[in-house]
């Protein structure tokens, strides 16, 4: 679980990210699982968005791909929502734990 200053440090991290997966009409599929896990283990943090034609909105897509990736919420704002899973191996943030 996050605290509050480090769910801030990771937001300050998260402005500079690009958008690299998307959540389209197809919702969360396996295939979506198993991109976000590949890039949160090789990344730490991933920005995603939700595609207008998808039945689900930010904060939706967030919580449900967060249970299933073992993942934290950073934030969700607007159609955007930043994701956290810590490398156990090598740390990509430093949050002072």
């Amino acid at each position: 679980m996050l605290t509050s200053k480090q769910r801030a440090a990771l937001r300050g991290y998260a402005n500079q990210m690009e958008t690299i997966l998307q959540v389209g009409k197809s919702g969360i599929t396996e295939t979506v699982i198993q991109q976000v896990n590949d890039a949160l283990n090789a990344r730490e943090m991933i920005k995603m968005r939700v595609l207008e034609n998808s039945l689900l909105t930010a904060k939706e897509a967030a919580i449900e791909i967060s249970k299933q990736t073992g993942s934290e919420v950073v934030q969700v704002i607007g159609t955007r929502f930043v994701l956290y899973k810590r490398n156990p191996k090598e740390p990509v943030y430093e949050l002072g734990r």
